[in-house]
Parts: structure tokens; C-alpha cells; sequence
């Protein structure tokens, strides 16, 4: 995860030091007629994701129940290469992102989006905790401020259908190459949103959690590579950080008031593939 981390640092203090001297220095034709990032443009993506997670601390409170499993672990789970990455029947099983974007000038777009990502705690492992349980079973679970969580009776947790970043951002854009065979965007910007998660709990052998719900919000910078194609279409590879803030996440099925919060910074690479459309051209 470090490794993610200093890799996007390089990114943006580098995207800082040599932004302007590529406004400086355009390696457009000045005479090409084909213009991607044009106000009123507009393009599609789909893509697939890993990502990565900073530990949290996670607190949960209920009926006879009010404690703190600290420096959780936890990673994401990419779906086995198969044709669920390429069926529409599936579409919604590997880790998947979605883009809507539209020029409102020229060289910065809004863009629309959902992040499928998907979290899951490491569950051979053992926490460090504080605070207080009244049922003497699980109680007794925890040892000298500790508790193993790896038979699973104690909790399970995870954010698996998924941890859906709903998200809007906005994107500035800037050619690097423009000639017949293949056009090179770069793009930097940041966006916000909520998380929707569908969270998988089950916590003191409760009957599992799994519903979607409005959880919290996160916040994220981005940067990204577009290669485009016979003048429609293209392909991305985006890099991405951020933070998650998740105060309202439900563990059992009473709405209240058992619930969990915790919070986290993620890193995210995706790829894809989008279509270009309301494509425009400049006059001679």
C-alpha cells in the first residue's frame, strides 16, 4: 500500500511541475481539424479495478455492545479472469468502474461515476481491542485485549457487493499527442461522493447483514492516460487515491442501533475501455 501511495505522489508533484510547460509547448498540429475535448463533447467508459487500503480502526455499537477492533487489515477481491468480465449477465461480479463525462468547457469535463470496489477483512488475523461486551460468550472471547477473529464466530466483515463509491469529479484535460493514427489525453482532477455500500456482516452469530445502504462519503484524486482510437474510441488506464469515511455501516438486521464506523485512505488502478460521442470538429 505504501508502494501506491508514493507512486501517486511522484504522479501529482510531477503532473505540478510539468503542467505548464506542456500549455507552453502543445505538440498539436494546430491545423488538425479532430478535437476530443471540445465543450459539448461527451464519452462512456467501463472498466475493472484493484485497489488497496490503509488499516482502520473499527467501532461497533449495540445492545450490550460498545467496543473497538484497532489496525484492522483488509484487501480487495478481483474476481478469477473469466468471461464474467465480458458478459452483460455479470456484469456487476468483478471490481468495475463506470464513467459519464461531458465538456462543459473545453478541456475540463464533469464526470459521473461508480466505483465497484470491494473490501475484505483479512479474517486470519488478531485485533487489538477496547471496550466492553455484556454477553459472557463473547466476552470471554477476548484475551488480554485481543480477540482472533479467524474461526469466524467472532465477526466476519466485509464490503463485498460492494464498496460502491458513487462519485462526481471534475477533470482537466491536456493533449500530448494528435496525429492520424492515435491521439494521447492526460487528465488530472479530483471528485466526491457517498458510499453505497451492500456491507456482508456477522457479527457474534447474528444472521448476516447484507443490504445496501447509504453509508458515508469519500473523497478522491485522480489521474489518467487516454489512448484514442479512429476517433471514437478509447482507452484508458487511470490511477486514483482517496479517502473513506463510513460512520453508518449496518452489522445485524435491526436498523437500530447496531451499527460499525471506521475509516480508511484507499489507492485504486483501473483500466478500460469508452466511446466518444457528440463528437465535434473545428471550423477551417
Amino acid at each position: 500500500m505504501k508502494k501506491i501511495f508514493t507512486l501517486f505522489v511522484f504522479i501529482f508533484i510531477g503532473n505540478y511541475i510539468f503542467g505548464q510547460d506542456i500549455d507552453k509547448v502543445s505538440v498539436i498540429d494546430s491545423e488538425s481539424k479532430k478535437t476530443f475535448t471540445e465543450k459539448g463533447t461527451m464519452f462512456f467508459f467501463w472498466g475493472w479495478n484493484r485497489a488497496g487500503y490503509t488499516k482502520s480502526d473499527i467501532h461497533f455499537t449495540g445492545n450490550g455492545y460498545d467496543f473497538t477492533l484497532h489496525d484492522i487489515v483488509a484487501h480487495d477481491r478481483p474476481s478469477a479472469l473469466s468471461w464474467d468480465y465480458v458478459d452483460p449477465k455479470a456484469w456487476s461480479k468483478p471490481q468495475f468502474n463506470l464513467r459519464l463525462g461531458y465538456f462543459i468547457k473545453d478541456n475540463l469535463a464533469i464526470v459521473f461515476a461508480t466505483d465497484h470496489m470491494k473490501y475484505v477483512m483479512d479474517q486470519d488475523q488478531t485485533a487489538d481491542f477496547s471496550g466492553k461486551i455484556t454477553d459472557p460468550v463473547y466476552a470471554t472471547m477476548v484475551q488480554n485485549g485481543k480477540v482472533n477473529l479467524t474461526d469466524e464466530k467472532f465477526l466476519t466483515f466485509e464490503h463485498t457487493d460492494g464498496l460502491n463509491y458513487v462519485n462526481v469529479g471534475v477533470e482537466k484535460y491536456k493533449s500530448l499527442l494528435n496525429n492520424e493514427k492515435v491521439d494521447i489525453l492526460w487528465s488530472y482532477g479530483g471528485g466526491a461522493g457517498v458510499m453505497f455500500p451492500k456491507s456482508n456482516v456477522k457479527l457474534f452469530g447474528n444472521e448476516r447483514s447484507d443490504r445496501f445502504h447509504v453509508a458515508g462519503f469519500g473523497l478522491d484524486a485522480r489521474t489518467n492516460i487516454n489512448f484514442i482510437f479512429w476517433e471514437r474510441w478509447m482507452a484508458r488506464v487511470e490511477g486514483k487515491v482517496g479517502y473513506i469515511n463510513m460512520p453508518d455501516v449496518k452489522t445485524t438486521l435491526n436498523n437500530k442501533p447496531d451499527k460499525a464506523s471506521h475509516d480508511f485512505f484507499f489507492g485504486q488502478i483501473n483500466f478500460g475501455i469508452g466511446y466518444i460521442f457528440n463528437l465535434k470538429y473545428k471550423k477551417d
